[in-house]
C-alpha cells in the first residue's frame, strides 16, 4: 500500500548547496560509507560505489540499535548516482538506494510519540540537499519555452532519478510533517539558505517535483513562522525576475497556488506590504503573454486582496486595465472572466471610481468582431450584481455602451451576438426607458451625422478628382 501511495508524484536538482561532508561523530563501523561518499564528491565516476554497503533492515534490529541504523541509512541515501549519461550503471547500487530511502521513509511514518534527536534532523537534511541541491546531472533538462512549459511536451521533460528523487521529497514531506519533528531544533538545519535553494528547484521541467515543492513550502510555512517574512520576500524577488527580467519559469502556477493560502491567511486590516504585492507583483503578471499558465491561480489570489479589502476593487480594475490586451482575444476572455469575479466583490462606492474607464472597456469588447469577446462581455449581465452596479450609475453607462450595443444589434456577424444584444437592450430599455430613448435618439443623430459627413466628403473626393483629370488634359 505504501509504495502505491508513493506511485504518483514531483523532480529536478538546482545548483550547488552544502558540503555534504559526514558528522564528526560517526563511529567506524560508518568508513565504507565516508569513502563511497568522499570518492562520489571527488568524481563524477560512480564505478567506486562497487563496494555499496547493505543494511539490515530497520524492523529486524532491536528498539535500541535502531536510531543508529536509521542514520547509517540517512548516510548510505546520500550518495546520488547517475540516471542520464549512463543510466545502466551501477543497477544494483540504485535499487538498494531506492529501497533504502522507502524504508527510511516508512520509518518517519510508523515512528512513535517520541521526538528525533537533534542526530537525526541534521543527518536528515544532510541527505535531502545531498539529493535535492547537489546532484551534479542535469543533462536530462529540455530547453524551457517562455512562461513555461507546453503541456503537450510535458512527457518530454520527466526527470529520469525520479525513482530516488520522489522518495527524498516524500522523506522531506514527511520529517516537515511529523510531529515528533521539533521546529525549535528543526529550524537550525530548515534554515533560510535550505528554504532558498528549495524555492529555486520551483523552476523545474518536471510537474511532479513542482507538485511535491508546493504541499512541502505549504508545510514549512505553516510550521516554520520564522521562516515567513523571508519565504515571501525571496518568492516576491522571484517573480519581479519573471515580471521584468526573464519572462521564463516553470513553477509560478504553483507559486501562487502557495501565495493564494498565504493571502487567504492575512489578517485585516492589511499591512502595507500586502497591498505593495498585489501592486507590484500580481496585477503585473497580468502583462506577460504566457498569462494561460497560470491565470487561474493569480486570479484567485487578486480577488482574495478584493474580498479582504473591497478598497482594493479600484486598484485592481484600474491594473487590469491597464495590461488589458489588445490583438489577443483568448486573453480578452480570461481578463473579462477575472473582472466578473471582481466587479460581484465590489461595493458601488469603488465601482463609481473606475466606472467611466471600466465601461469604455467594455464598450471596446462589445464591439469586438471576435464572437466569443462581445459574448463575453454580454455575459456580464446576467450576473446580478453587476447588473445592479450598472442599474444605480445607467446614467453614466448607458450613453458610453449604448452605440456598441445597438451596432451589435443590426450589423454583427454573428446571430449569437445579435440575440444576446437584442436581450440586453431589453434589460437596459425596461430598467430606465426615458434614459434609453435618449440615448437611441443621440445614437441616431450621431449616425446621421456620420452619414453626412461621409457623403460630404465624397463628394469632396469626386471634385477633387474631377480637378485632377482635368488638369492631366
Amino acid at each position: 500500500m505504501f509504495k502505491q501511495i508513493l506511485g504518483k508524484l514531483p523532480k529536478k536538482p538546482s545548483a550547488k548547496f552544502w558540503d555534504n561532508g559526514e558528522s564528526q561523530t560517526q563511529d567506524n563501523s560508518n568508513n565504507q560509507v565516508d569513502e563511497v561518499l568522499s570518492s562520489q564528491r571527488s568524481s563524477s565516476n560512480l564505478d567506486s560505489v562497487s563496494s555499496f554497503e547493505v543494511l539490515p533492515r530497520l524492523r529486524d534490529v532491536s528498539v535500541s540499535e535502531k536510531q543508529e541504523l536509521f542514520l547509517k541509512k540517512l548516510r548510505l541515501c546520500c550518495v546520488v548516482f547517475d540516471f542520464v549519461v549512463e543510466p545502466q550503471q551501477n543497477l544494483k547500487e540504485k535499487e538498494i538506494k531506492r529501497q533504502t530511502l522507502l524504508e527510511v521513509v516508512d520509518y518517519v511514518i510508523s515512528s512513535g510519540n517520541g521526538k528525533f534527536p537533534e542526530s537525526v534532523i541534521q543527518e536528515a537534511t544532510k541527505m535531502i540537499a545531498a539529493n535535492l541541491f547537489s546532484n551534479p546531472h542535469q543533462q536530462w533538462k529540455n530547453k524551457t519555452p517562455e512562461g513555461g512549459l507546453d503541456l503537450e511536451e510535458e512527457e518530454g521533460s520527466l526527470n529520469p532519478s525520479w525513482p530516488h528523487l520522489q522518495m527524498v521529497y516524500e522523506f522531506l514531506l514527511r520529517i516537515v510533517a511529523s510531529p515528533n519533528t521539533d521546529a525549535k531544533i528543526s529550524k537550525k538545519y530548515i534554515d533560510h539558505t535550505f528554504v532558498l535553494k528549495l524555492l529555486d528547484l520551483f523552476d523545474s521541467e518536471d510537474p511532479r517535483e513542482r507538485e511535491y515543492l508546493k504541499t512541502i513550502l505549504h508545510r514549512i510555512y505553516g510550521r516554520f513562522m520564522v521562516h515567513r517574512p523571508f519565504i515571501r520576500k525571496t518568492m516576491n524577488n522571484i517573480l519581479y525576475d519573471f515580471i521584468f527580467e526573464t519572462g521564463k519559469h516553470s513553477g509560478i502556477a504553483e507559486f501562487l497556488e502557495v501565495l493564494g493560502s498565504i493571502i487567504n491567511g492575512f489578517a485585516l486590516p492589511l499591512k502595507e506590504e500586502h497591498k505593495l504585492f498585489l501592486t507590484r507583483v500580481l496585477i503585473p503578471l497580468h502583462k506577460l503573454k504566457c498569462l494561460p499558465n497560470y491565470h487561474q491561480q493569480l486570479s484567485y489570489c487578486v480577488i482574495q486582496f478584493v474580498e479582504k479589502d473591497c478598497k482594493l476593487a479600484d486598484t485592481v480594475i484600474r491594473g487590469l486595465l491597464k495590461y488589458w490586451p489588445v490583438t489577443n482575444s483568448a486573453k480578452e476572455i480570461m481578463f473579462l472572466n477575472e473582472l466578473e469575479e471582481i466587479l460581484e466583490a465590489t461595493q458601488l462606492a469603488e465601482f463609481e471610481r473606475c466606472m467611466v474607464p471600466l465601461a469604455r472597456q467594455i464598450a471596446q469588447c462589445l464591439s469586438s468582431s471576435h464572437f466569443q469577446v462581445a459574448e463575453r462581455a454580454l455575459y456580464l449581465w446576467n450576473n446580478d450584481h453587476v447588473t445592479n452596479l450598472v442599474r444605480q450609475n445607467s446614467r453614466v453607462i448607458l450613453p458610453i455602451v449604448f452605440p456598441a450595443l445597438e451596432k451589435n444589434g443590426s450589423s454583427h456577424w454573428n446571430q449569437a451576438v445579435k440575440n444576446l444584444t437584442e436581450n440586453v437592450l431589453k434589460v437596459l430599455s425596461d430598467t430606465n426607458p426615458e434614459l434609453f430613448e435618449e440615448c437611441l435618439r443621440k445614437f441616431q443623430e450621431d449616425q446621421q451625422k456620420a452619414e453626412d459627413t461621409k457623403k460630404k466628403n465624397g463628394e469632396t473626393w469626386r471634385q477633387l478628382e474631377e480637378i485632377v483629370a482635368s488638369m492631366a488634359k
